[in-house]
């Protein structure tokens, strides 16, 4: 166990503490006399019970604020994740609603592509069909 020196009102008081808590306390105590300090300077010297004790309602006062308003971040924090939540939802939703459109898109681009080929009969060369009429028979009337 540590000990460490801490100053209220202008008065040293040594305290036990664990090893390594030593500059903590030093900031907790300099939080409380700065009340006491503040308090002293605006009532006077009352005596150090009554400082303390003002002290330590204002710190508890203070103490108190905070976890009000702790508690108040936290339930605008569930509320924000639940906006974010449904926001996600919504996201999802015009993504699917976005593939959807793409693969009908795709579709109908490929149904228009197929619309639109030559027949397997019809490639290079094929202009200039020798049996226009597609009866396959030469010029003496047989079938090649």
């Amino acid at each position: 166990m540590s000990k460490v020196t801490i100053s209220l009102n202008g008065r040293a008081f040594t305290i036990g503490c664990e090893e390594g808590q030593q500059a903590y306390l030093r900031d907790l105590a300099g939080h409380l006399d700065g009340h006491v300090r503040d308090l002293a300077d605006k009532v006077g010297q009352i005596g150090d019970v009554r400082l303390l004790l003002m002290a330590s309602l204002i710190v508890s006062d203070e103490m108190r604020e905070a976890q009000g308003r702790t508690e108040s971040m936290k339930e605008e924090m569930t509320d924000l994740k639940g906006r974010l939540s449904q926001a996600e939802a919504r996201v999802r939703a015009e993504r699917a609603r976005a593939a959807e459109a793409v693969s009908r898109a795709a579709e109908h681009l490929e149904a228009l592509a197929g619309a639109g080929e030559p027949d397997p009969g019809d490639g290079p060369g094929d202009e200039f069909d020798d049996d226009p009429g597609g009866d396959a028979q030469g010029a003496s009337g047989e079938t090649p």
